[in-house]
């Protein structure tokens, strides 16, 4: 975990140098809250990552000695074809479509399809060609 953890404390490095930079600058307090705070949190998690990495063993990404096949293992189940993407895409761009032809009624009807498509792709393996 030890280059997930300087990524973070980077960044949090990086907005506690920019935060006041920027107040200076520009003045405005809501921008200057908004990379204070990301910069703390940053250090949150960068500082989690720093206590947790005390409590592994190194992974083999983190160790110089480690072979390839020690990282190998178990990558998940991923469906072989699925429609169902398209459809949830579809269902966005309908949801999205309402507000940017200001037509609220476009929306509903997005919200609509989204249960199907949302019930279709949770429900994918409970039913048809991959039923057990």
């Amino acid at each position: 975990m030890r280059p997930e953890k300087y990524v973070f404390l980077f960044i949090a490095v990086f907005f506690a140098v920019v935060t006041p930079i920027y107040w200076f600058m520009s003045g405005e307090i809501a921008g200057t809250f908004v990379l204070g705070f990301s910069g703390l949190l940053g250090l949150m998690i960068g500082g989690y990552l720093a206590l947790t990495a005390r409590n592994f063993d190194p992974r083999p990404e983190d160790r110089g000695d480690a072979e390839v096949v020690e990282g190998a293992g178990a990558l998940g189940f991923f469906a072989p074809k699925s429609i169902w993407p398209f459809w949830a895409a579809v269902t966005v761009a309908i949801i999205f479509l309402g507000p940017a032809l200001s037509q609220p009624w476009i929306s509903l009807v997005g919200f609509g399809i989204g249960i199907w498509s949302a019930s279709g792709w949770i429900l994918e393996f409970y039913r048809g060609d991959y039923k057990h």
